[in-house]
């Protein structure tokens, strides 16, 4: 049952509707517009001819030869020969199979009256991922009712912003790190307010998080010039210098991206304290600053326990592959920790631990504070 939401939850959401339009309609100098003789579309692999491919062990180089059906647009239903081309590197490279759904590129003649080529780009998943989406709203909408709508809606507003914000302003040379923390700042703001709404509450949480991200992009600067690592370790950074973009500090983007990536976590802590002092003080309103403080404390032992386990799962979880290999050709510790892209996970994780507990204390602190006073602020509790 969706529970009948607050004057002041529909106008935040109202306003965040628009932001989110705003964002959509929003241009980006960066996007290109589909070349004019080309047109993508849905296909299904009718066959396969693998004899142009080259097989060298597990590696496959070549071209297969696929006889595909166009599934929509002006060519629906139409038979046709595509390529897809093989260069050696399992990341890249796929291979298909009839019954396959592809997305291809059809390359057209001037008028757009037929097809003079046909190139497969990968497998067709955009179905797939949409009801995947489809199922995560129906699960949290079904949970959390009202919250759970405007949970997606700061979902969508943080997908735009960092699309439509965040990344051009990287490209067109902004400088990283205050960008990125004005970006953190934005969304932290915008998705706890809505969650929790404009009350004290709120406040605290903001409050909270902000000095815990603050506190986190401090150390990512300090430590990161101390563990002397570019930014280019990450997985295409130095792709980008090749491509018109030599000008780009991957450097400092890669520091930014620490205090970023932790920000989420920075949230949920910071939340999970203030709404545990708010439920105490409407329960107990007589409690003292320093028993609401010590309560604040007690609760953010618990959450950051667990939650400081989770930010190196989630690190470790992406770079299984890597570490096999360190097992399976046994390096030795001292090497691996030394290895600059090891060094640079390391550096993520535990600097972004450090924020996680930090912000623990610093919420308690500000909420026992903000939530005794009455005249701290005229925000309705």
């Amino acid at each position: 049952m969706i529970k009948v939401p607050k004057k002041s939850d529909l106008i935040l959401v109202g306003l965040l509707i628009i932001a989110c339009f705003s964002l959509i309609v929003f241009p980006n100098e960066f996007s290109k517009d589909q070349e004019a003789n080309t047109q993508r579309v849905k296909a299904l692999v009718l066959s396969t001819n693998n004899e142009l491919m080259v097989e060298t062990g597990i590696l496959k180089t070549g071209t297969q030869k696929l006889q595909i059906r166009i599934l929509d647009g002006k060519f629906k239903n139409v038979e046709i020969q595509a390529f897809n081309q093989l260069i050696g590197r399992m990341e890249f490279d796929k291979l298909f199979i009839p019954g396959d759904k592809t997305l291809t590129v059809l390359n057209l003649n001037q008028d757009h009256s037929t097809i003079k080529s046909a190139n497969v780009i990968d497998h067709y998943r955009i179905n797939m991922e949409l009801w995947l989406l489809i199922l995560f709203v129906i699960l949290l909408v079904s949970f959390a009712g009202w919250v759970g709508l405007k949970a997606i809606l700061s979902f969508m507003f943080a997908g735009l912003t960092i699309w439509k914000l965040l990344l051009p302003g990287f490209l067109k040379g902004f400088a990283p790190i205050p960008l990125s923390l004005g970006i953190v700042a934005l969304l932290t703001s915008v998705i706890i307010f809505l969650v929790a709404g404009t009350n004290k509450k709120g406040l605290v949480a903001f409050l909270g998080a902000m000095s815990g991200i603050i506190v986190t992009c401090m150390m990512a600067i300090i430590f990161g010039a101390e563990f002397n690592i570019h930014g280019a370790i990450k997985p295409f950074s130095e792709t980008l210098l090749y491509s018109g973009y030599a000008h780009l500090n991957l450097t400092d983007i890669f520091l930014a991206g620490i205090f970023i990536s932790s920000s989420g976590a920075v949230m949920d802590i910071s939340m999970d304290i203030a709404a545990s002092q708010a439920e105490i003080i409407n329960h107990n309103p007589a409690i003292s600053t320093k028993k609401l403080r010590q309560s604040g404390f007690e609760v953010g032992k618990v959450v950051v326990g667990t939650m400081t386990t989770t930010l190196l799962l989630a690190y470790s979880g992406g770079f299984s592959a890597l570490l096999m290999v360190f097992i399976a050709q046994g390096t030795p510790m001292t090497n691996i920790l030394n290895l600059n892209y090891v060094s640079g996970e390391l550096l993520h994780t535990l600097v972004g631990s450090f924020g996680l507990v930090l912000v623990a204390p610093f919420t308690a602190i500000i909420g026992s504070w903000v939530f005794t006073r009455q005249k701290v602020s005229k925000i309705s509790n």
